[in-house]
């Protein structure tokens, strides 16, 4: 295999490498908190990962959950449980 095939072949795979981060990051694979920041208009709701699909995004918080806290998936901030 000549040197120019060598590297058309490691070139592509670099690229579905990245391409695969991009994609996992973009899915939240790298995401430590169990919430996320929704932007919605000029302003930001936190909606945890296992948010309730009926619950409108107007009903969780506009401000990140302090320490021992966490947000229900009805949109409430609680307390944590410490799991």
């Amino acid at each position: 295999m000549t040197s120019r095939k060598k590297f058309k072949y490691i070139f592509i795979t670099v690229v579905f490498v990245i391409a695969g981060l991009a994609l996992a990051d973009a899915l939240g694979a790298f995401n430590p908190k169990p919430y996320k920041a929704v932007r919605h208009g000029s302003h930001i709701h936190y909606v945890p990962t296992d948010r309730d699909p009926g619950v409108p995004l107007d009903d969780f918080p506009m401000h990140e959950p302090g320490p021992g806290q966490k947000i229900s998936p009805t949109g409430q901030i609680v307390p944590d449980s410490g799991k």
